[in-house]
């Protein structure tokens, strides 16, 4: 008898960069609560959130504002913490998650929809941030956003590590400036004036305020486990996430509605909150440093977008994530330079009132029926269902019931339809 020797080389182990795209992250590669948690904290920490916090305030006024800000984000809290906790509890990404829900060929369409979907904010924050600065110093825009969107893709390859660190830098950054920017403006206003903003009375509903803020991130919401299955366990996604749903969103849009209900805002009807302009008036040394900020707080979640989107298709192609930055960023960047991001914002906010019933779908099916009916199916046609009625639902209330927050009707519609047809389904196959 004789023994063979196996003289093929070991396996490689995976590099400590790796960002196992397609495969759930070992126990030895995750990361700490609070490395976890910078990574979500400083992604709502942006201008753009100033903005809609300064556009809700001008349409609600003040007190009616600031509880459609604390809605929608105890919305958001429930709804992310949610799929953050089972991120941290599997390790998987968003698509390795879809595949158990919508099934080993239908997760390709899900997956697909959002990781397009992350690339076009990604496109539009590139080109935002040189209209912001050809706005205010004049810089050439189609320059500044190629200049941009080459230096986030940058910051991208770099993986998770990267988003962890931009994180640590633009949450208190952002918030540095923020609180700068009330001071200034309380120096023409006072806090009374303040609390009795009584605001526009625009045609912006209460609850068409609460989907704006459900749906500015609703998308990269909706794929959090792309950031969160880096946490040790179940319980650290959820705070990872909770770090950013309340507590970084909510500081994010309300000092734009205090920039607006001080009096402050240049053009709140069209610009909301921003305070950029508050800041390059007092000239000097918060110039450079408006400017630095700039590109740190729109880069944070431009490259948070383009990781997202890397990752999805990622797991769709069989490609690595890097590889997937360089090609989806440059799409993204010649989006931008080219203007067409401009035509976005309607587009992508409309899209984000479809994608709620997704993320109630998986969390319905993997944390709260725990005693579905597994199988091995292509496509898993209930899932599919709820999405769907859903969507039509939430774009129903949007169109027809504009009181009515269009996101949390397509959260209710989708979790009742998916929970009728999970029992139909269950009961078929036990009788």
């Amino acid at each position: 008898m004789s023994t063979e020797l196996n003289t093929a080389p070991p396996a490689a182990a995976p590099l400590p960069s790796d960002e196992y795209e397609s495969v759930p992250v070992p126990t030895a590669a995750r990361r700490s609560l609070v490395s976890v948690s910078a990574v979500w904290l400083g992604f709502p920490m942006i201008l753009t959130c100033a903005v809609f916090g300064g556009l809700i305030v001008y349409s609600l006024g003040f007190w009616r504002g600031m509880l459609a800000i604390l809605l929608g984000n105890l919305v958001l809290m429930g709804y992310v913490g949610a799929l953050s906790y089972l991120a941290g509890k599997t390790g998987k990404s968003f698509a390795l998650i879809a595949i158990d829900t919508f099934g080993r060929r239908g997760y390709r369409l899900v997956s697909g929809f959002l990781a397009t979907v992350v690339i076009g904010w990604f496109a539009f924050q590139t080109g935002l941030t040189g209209s912001i600065l050809a706005t205010s110093l004049g810089w050439d825009e189609r320059l500044t956003s190629l200049g941009a969107g080459i230096g986030y893709v940058l910051v991208t390859l770099l993986g998770i590590r990267a988003l962890s660190a931009i994180g640590v830098i633009a949450a208190p950054l952002y918030l540095a400036l923020g609180i700068t920017a009330v001071v200034l403006a309380l120096g023409e206003s006072s806090w009374s004036s303040a609390l009795g903003y009584a605001g526009a009375g625009s045609a912006l509903s209460l609850g068409a305020a609460v989907t704006l803020v459900i749906a500015c991130f609703i998308d990269s919401g909706t794929m959090t486990a792309d950031f969160t299955r880096w946490s040790r366990n179940g319980r650290e996604g959820f705070l990872a996430a909770f770090s950013a749903f309340p507590v970084g969103n909510t500081v994010a849009l309300v000092i734009g509605g205090l920039i607006v209900a001080l009096g402050a805002a240049a053009n709140p009807a069209a610009d909301g909150g921003n305070f950029l302009s508050i800041l390059i008036d007092q000239g000097g040394w918060l110039v450079p440093v408006a400017v630095i900020f700039v590109f740190v707080n729109l880069g944070s979640v431009c490259a948070h977008c383009l990781y997202n989107g890397a990752v999805g298709w990622s797991q769709l192609t069989g490609q690595r994530m890097r590889a997937l930055s360089v090609v989806l960023g440059v799409i993204g960047v010649l989006l931008a330079v080219a203007g067409v991001w401009s035509h976005f914002e309607t587009w992508l906010n409309l899209l984000g009132v479809i994608v709620p019933p997704i993320g109630i779908v998986l969390i319905l099916d993997q944390l709260v029926l725990r005693h579905r009916v597994a199988r091995e199916t292509a496509w898993r046609w209930e899932a599919f269902a709820a999405w769907a009625v859903g969507a039509v639902a939430a774009l129903a209330a949007h169109e027809w019931a504009p009181a009515l927050s269009d996101a949390i009707v397509g959260m209710v519609v989708g979790a009742a339809v998916f929970s009728a047809l999970s029992l139909r389904n269950r009961e078929a196959v036990t009788a």
